[in-house]
Formats: C-alpha cells, sequence, structure tokens
C-alpha cells in the first residue's frame, strides 16, 4: 500500500473538476490543486479576499507580496483575472455562483457534516474564515484531507465531535488512501490506492457501515 502525497492527492482533486467551473479553493491542502489543473480545460479559480482568475503558486523568485490568496500565499493572475471589495466576494458566495468549493477538514460525518474551523481544544485558535459561507453557498463541497490523524485516529467520523461548519454539505472526500462518496444512504468507497483492501480499509475507518461503491 502507498499513501498519495499531497501534490498527488491535489492532482487527483483537480482530475474532476469540469471545463468552466468556477471554484474556491480552501485554506491548507486545497490550495495545491492550483498547481495541477488540467491545461485543456478553462477553470476560474476565486479567493475569498476578492480576486477572480488565480492562477498556480509563483516560483519563488516571481512572487508578489501584494498579490495574495485568502490564506496570505503569493499566487499569480491569468489573463482576464479581476479584483474587486471583499464584500463583492462574499456576494458571489453567498449568491450561489461557485460550481465547487474544495475544503480541508478535522472532521468529516458520514452524513456529510463537516468540522473545519476549530478543535474546541483550549488554546487553539479558531480560524472561521470564509469556510461556513462557502459550506452553504458552493453549489458543490467536496474535501481534501489526509485520512488519519498523527495520532493514529480517522478524520473520517460517524458523528462530528469538532465545533460544525455546516451539515450534511460535504458531498465527497479526497484523501491519501481512498475516495469517499457520501449521499442519503450514508458512505462508499470510490477508489482506494493500489494495495489496500476493502476490509482493510473498514477497519481503519472504524465503522462496518462503510459500503464499496467500486464496480
Amino acid at each position: 500500500m502507498k499513501r498519495l502525497d499531497r501534490a498527488q492527492m491535489a492532482a487527483r482533486v483537480a482530475q474532476d473538476i469540469a471545463d468552466g467551473a468556477y471554484v474556491n479553493l480552501g485554506i491548507g491542502l486545497p490550495t495545491l490543486v492550483a498547481n495541477h489543473l488540467p491545461a485543456d480545460r478553462e477553470i476560474v479559480l476565486q479567493s475569498e479576499n476578492g480576486i477572480l482568475g488565480m492562477g498556480p503558486a509563483p516560483d519563488v523568485d516571481d512572487e508578489d507580496p501584494e498579490l495574495i490568496n485568502a490564506g496570505k500565499q503569493p499566487v499569480t493572475q491569468l489573463p482576464g483575472s479581476s479584483f474587486f471589495h471583499h464584500g463583492d466576494s462574499f456576494a458571489m458566495i453567498r449568491g450561489g455562483h461557485l460550481d465547487l468549493c474544495v475544503l480541508g477538514a478535522f472532521q468529516v460525518s458520514v452524513t456529510g457534516d463537516l468540522a473545519n474551523w476549530h478543535t474546541g481544544k483550549e488554546g487553539a485558535i479558531p480560524a472561521v474564515g470564509g469556510a461556513m459561507d462557502l459550506a452553504v453557498g458552493a453549489r458543490r463541497i467536496v474535501v481534501m484531507m489526509e485520512l488519519m490523524t498523527g495520532g493514529g485516529e480517522c478524520k473520517l467520523v460517524e458523528r462530528c465531535t469538532y465545533p460544525l461548519t455546516g451539515l450534511a454539505c460535504v458531498s465527497r472526500v479526497y484523501t491519501d488512501l481512498a475516495i469517499f462518496d457520501i449521499d442519503r444512504n450514508g458512505v462508499r468507497v470510490a477508489e482506494c490506492v493500489e494495495g489496500l483492501e476493502f476490509e482493510a480499509l473498514r477497519r481503519m475507518v472504524g465503522f462496518a457501515a462503510l459500503r464499496d461503491g467500486r464496480s
């Protein structure tokens, strides 16, 4: 069994983004998706701080400190890109004008609940950002995350124990070991990395209701 590294995870997410889609990439792992978008598709990236038409991350020597995404990371701009007020950016999000949002997560439940802004631990710094607006405003929410925590706990859970970002909003979860689809019937495995058997994955996830959706 070989886990996907972060670049491979990002490339796998990018592979599924449709031509013509307007997309927001959440802070953290999802920002890597910008570096792997298919060259034969026109995909428009939006950022909460007021950018439409972002490109991949710049080379170190080409970074512009005044051109950043919502996570304060340097970005590039593509021909036709535009800048606008923060309020206009959230009007796009809340108005349902984004086709897809890729978010990171601390936990995702079997019903698609999302927890990604606060662990609830004493001393932890909450980071709401635009995640709550995106969770209800984007037409589709997918999550990109590593399946297990550093302590060996699965982030795909029967019920979120961290403060929630949104209810029943996640439809697909991309991880370093498998891809999971979530709908009203529960969670099913869409893909596994080579060498990982379904039963072994189910033991890692820890709930018997996991289904194998591969044909």
